[in-house]
């Protein structure tokens, strides 16, 4: 981030959580972030969160879906939303003098939706639209096919978007959604979070004017449940391996399996292990051998994702089908490569000093620092920036790195999926 920011904390008598980091832009980011996911689903109930995302920009109490709209792009400013396996966000981009406006506004959303039949029919054709779209696009629906393999037997499992089936089902009860989200939408779950030139006494009071009046029901949800919301069957792990008819032109397949979650001690050296591995950076170890070597692939990448109470890594590529056998060998060779052989001294160095330089310009990116602000705080009730989350980064050794590998790599552990 730019220099002289400093980040504020609150927490309302109910329990929602405020946390706002000034900084020098006239840009502020302004929203909530709710711990509740499709994860927080049952089978038949599946897409609620997604759905719920949804509605809420359909109509108020007070407001039209037209008139919030235009309330923040009439200002200039952009609303947005998503919903994950464990959070749902509302946020804006607004200029700070509008923060009250916007904050109130997405507070409406969330405490007095609407949902109006005529409007919410109407949006489960736009995500039934949006269901079909990401069917249409391999290299996104095998996330989505990946997790359901690995967290079989749990609600991981679930789809975010849900089905055809589950979202007649929820739409046909227009009640079912406010109940499912009274029963979620609670103060312990709920994150307020701000980014801007603002002061931090004036974000802490219009937090507390919209959202101080929730009722707190005495949940026992605390930051030690919000890490384990969810138990995960360790018999659901016996199935290893799946391939679908996709009559693609490519095969697109993905290799990974379970790792550490939100908190665990290995977080940080996952996440720089991955980035070695095949993060965003044509130097990756997958991008040079895959790539640039054998020429085998146009897109090949790893992926590190930690959850509450667990996590899972894996990677993905897409190649002719007479490549797929080469380019699952040169994959294992690399993740043997990392658990047989630590970095050298000079390696290790240059792995850290790339990240450093990563994370630098992603803090630069207010929207990305402000989501990952909020998601901090919700897991753990903190929020560091940057610079504080390098600094344990520097301290990871190559032997520690290869114990993560030796643990995480393990084909013993390793799931398989692909699409031909």
């Amino acid at each position: 981030m730019q220099e002289n920011t400093q980040t504020f904390y609150h927490i309302l008598p109910n329990g929602v959580r405020i946390v706002h980091r000034r900084t020098p832009s006239p840009v502020a980011y302004i929203g909530v972030m709710v711990g509740t996911g499709t994860r927080d689903e049952v089978p038949e109930e599946n897409g609620m969160a997604h759905y719920i995302e949804h509605c809420v920009f359909k109509g108020t109490a007070h407001h039209s879906a037209r008139q919030i709209i235009h309330a923040i792009e009439g200002i200039g400013g952009e609303i947005n939303a998503y919903t994950t396996k464990e959070e749902t966000t509302f946020y804006a981009a607004i200029l700070c003098e509008h923060v009250q406006l916007t904050l109130h506004l997405i507070a409406e959303m969330i405490l007095e939706p609407a949902f109006k039949k005529e409007e919410t029919d109407k949006e489960r054709m736009v995500i039934l639209d949006e269901i079909e779209s990401y069917n249409d696009s391999p290299s996104e629906l095998i996330y989505d096919d990946f997790e359901s393999l690995v967290f079989a037997g749990s609600s991981l499992a679930l789809p975010i978007l849900g089905t055809r089936k589950t979202l007649k089902h929820l739409s046909s009860k227009p009640d079912y959604a406010k109940r499912w989200m009274a029963k979620h939408y609670t103060p312990e779950r709920m994150v307020v979070f701000c980014q801007g030139d603002i002061k931090p006494e004036r974000i802490f009071r219009l937090a507390e004017k919209e959202f101080g009046g929730i009722p707190n029901r005495g949940s026992t949800l605390d930051n030690a449940s919000m890490l384990s919301r969810c138990s995960l069957d360790a018999a659901s792990m016996a199935a290893r391996q799946a391939s679908y008819k996709k009559h693609t032109h490519q095969v697109h397949a993905m290799v990974g399996g379970r790792t550490y979650p939100i908190g665990h001690e290995n977080q940080l050296g996952m996440f720089l292990l991955n980035n070695i591995l095949g993060g965003g950076s044509l130097n990756s170890r997958l991008n040079l051998s895959l790539r640039e070597s054998k020429g085998l692939v146009y897109t090949v990448e790893s992926t590190y994702t930690p959850l509450s109470d667990t996590g899972y890594w894996c990677v993905y590529w897409a190649c002719d089908p007479q490549d797929y056998e080469p380019c699952q060998l040169l994959i294992r060779q690399e993740l043997d490569k990392l658990c047989q052989q630590q970095l050298t001294s000079n390696g290790l160095q240059r792995a850290i000093q790339q990240l450093r330089g990563q994370l630098a310009i992603s803090a630069q990116n207010q929207e990305n620092s402000a989501l990952a602000m909020a998601k901090a705080m919700l897991y753990r009730s903190y929020a560091p920036e940057w610079q504080e989350t390098m600094q344990k980064i520097e301290q990871i050794t190559s032997l520690q790195l290869q114990q993560i590998a030796q643990e995480t790599f393990n084909p013993k552990n390793t799931y398989i999926l692909t699409y031909e």
